[in-house]
C-alpha cells in the first residue's frame, strides 16, 4: 500500500514524517507476504493434485458451508415414543450429523451429561488426538464461549459449546463479542426454566431468556418438542450471520403428531399457527417452548367451549421479526387485541407481542426448590390459569 495523507487520515495542509526504518519494515514486510502468498499457493497446488477429494473437501470448510447430502441422518421423532427432553433430542441430532460434518466440534462447559453435547463416535480432542472432536472446557463459561469465537472467526471448524441456561451469564461478553462479529458460533443451553426441579432457584434461569434477546444478532430459539428441535439443529447449522442459542428443557415434553399439527419445519419461521380457530378469531394465545403444551390443552378446552381462539407457537422472535410484516400480520393479526403470552420466565419484552391490552404469564421473582411440574403449577403455568386470563381479557 503507498503511503499518503489521505490513507494515513493526515491533514492535506500538514507535513508529518514517516523514518526510514519504518518504511523500510513496510517495504520488508509486503515482501514476506508476497513470498508466503506464493508459498502457499505452490503448496495448495500440489495438494490438489495429489489428493483431490481431501482438497475439496477443505475447500467446502473453508468457505463454510454445508455438503448435499449432510442432513441425511437427521432423525425424525416419532409422537408415540415416550415424552422426550428436548435437550435429549438434541444430543440425538447432534450425533446424527456429526459424521457428516467433519468440522463440527465443541463441547461443555463439564456439563456434557447434562447438555447431551458429547459426539459419541469422535474422541476427546487432547495432545496427540487432534483428530478427535469432544472437548473439555471444564467450569469456564467465559473461556468457552471466547474459544468457540476465536475458533468461528479462524474458520475452518464449526464450533459449539454448551451449558445451563442460567450459565450463561458468566460468558455473556463472549456471546455479545461473537453477535457484534457476526460469527456462527452455536450455543447449547439446557435446562432452560424453572422446570428443572430441585436444583432450585440458582439453577432456575428467570432473567435470562430477556437478557439474551437483547443482544442484537443473536438468534434464540426454544423448540416446543423433539422434532422442532431438529429443524432447530438446521437452522443453527444452515445460519451463517451470527451466533444461534438453542434453549432446550431438562424435563421430557410431549413430541407432537405432526399429521395433525403443522410440520415441525415451520419452525424456521419464528412463529406459525399451531392451534387454529374455529369461526371468528376472538383472542391468540402466544406459547414458546415447554408452555406450548400447556396452552394447547388450554386452547383444546377453550375452542370446544366455542371461544374464537388461536394458539401461536413462537420458538424465536427474531426469525419471526426476520419474515415480511404480510407474514407476521397473518399470524398475530393487528386488530386481535385479546392476547395471553405464556413463557416460564421473565415477562419482559413481550409486551410487543401482546400490547398494552394483553397479558403476559410469566415471573418476575427467583424460583423454588420442588419438583418441576410442582414449581411450573405453583408460578400459574396451568391449564386453568391460561383459561383464566383469556377469559378475563374477553371481558
Amino acid at each position: 500500500m503507498r503511503l499518503t495523507k489521505r490513507n494515513l487520515g493526515w491533514p492535506e495542509d500538514k507535513e508529518f514524517f514517516v523514518p526510514e526504518e519504518a518504511l523500510q519494515y513496510f517495504r520488508q514486510f509486503v515482501e514476506e507476504r508476497k513470498l508466503a502468498e506464493v508459498k502457499w499457493q505452490e503448496t495448495l497446488t500440489a495438494y490438489k493434485k495429489a489428493f483431490p477429494e481431501l482438497a475439496h473437501e477443505w475447500e467446502r470448510v473453508i468457505r463454510g458451508t454445508l455438503p448435499a447430502d449432510w442432513d441425511q441422518d437427521i432423525p425424525q421423532f416419532d409422537p408415540d415414543e415416550s415424552p422426550m427432553a428436548t435437550r435429549v433430542a438434541s444430543g440425538k441430532v447432534l450425533n446424527a450429523v456429526a459424521s457428516r460434518l467433519p468440522e463440527l466440534i465443541g463441547g461443555s462447559a463439564d456439563l456434557a451429561p447434562s447438555n447431551n453435547t458429547y459426539l459419541k463416535e469422535h474422541g476427546d480432542f487432547e495432545r496427540e488426538s487432534y483428530q478427535n472432536r469432544n472437548l473439555h472446557f471444564g467450569i469456564r463459561e467465559h473461556a468457552m464461549g471466547a474459544t468457540i469465537s476465536g475458533m468461528a472467526l479462524h474458520g475452518g471448524v464449526r464450533p459449539f459449546g454448551g451449558t445451563f441456561l442460567v450459565f450463561s451469564d458468566y460468558m455473556r461478553p463472549a456471546v455479545r463479542l461473537s453477535s457484534l462479529m457476526r460469527l456462527p458460533a452455536i450455543y447449547v443451553f439446557t435446562h432452560d426454566s424453572v422446570g428443572l426441579g430441585e436444583d432450585g432457584p440458582t439453577h432456575q434461569s428467570i432473567e435470562q431468556l430477556a437478557s439474551l434477546r437483547a443482544i442484537p444478532h443473536l438468534t434464540l430459539i426454544r423448540p416446543g418438542d423433539a422434532n422442532e428441535t431438529a429443524v432447530a439443529w438446521r437452522v443453527a447449522l444452515e445460519n451463517r450471520v451470527g451466533p444461534v442459542a438453542l434453549i432446550l428443557t431438562r424435563q421430557g415434553l410431549p413430541i407432537l403428531d405432526r399429521s395433525v399439527f403443522p410440520p415441525a419445519s415451520d419452525l424456521q419461521k419464528g412463529a406459525y399457527i399451531i392451534g387454529p380457530e374455529t369461526g371468528k378469531l376472538e383472542a391468540i394465545i402466544i406459547a414458546t417452548g415447554s408452555e406450548v403444551h400447556i396452552a394447547l390443552e388450554a386452547w383444546r378446552k377453550l375452542s370446544s367451549d366455542g371461544f374464537g381462539l388461536r394458539l401461536v407457537n413462537m420458538p424465536s422472535w427474531e426469525l419471526f421479526e426476520a419474515q415480511d410484516q404480510g407474514f407476521k400480520n397473518a399470524v398475530l393479526p393487528p386488530e386481535v387485541k385479546v392476547r395471553v403470552a405464556v413463557e416460564a420466565g421473565s415477562p419482559l419484552g413481550w409486551e410487543r407481542y401482546v400490547g398494552e391490552e394483553g397479558r403476559v404469564i410469566g415471573i418476575n421473582t427467583f424460583g423454588a426448590s420442588a419438583p418441576g411440574k410442582v414449581v411450573l403449577e405453583n408460578y400459574g403455568f396451568t391449564v386453568e390459569n391460561i383459561i383464566a386470563n383469556v377469559k378475563a381479557l374477553m371481558k
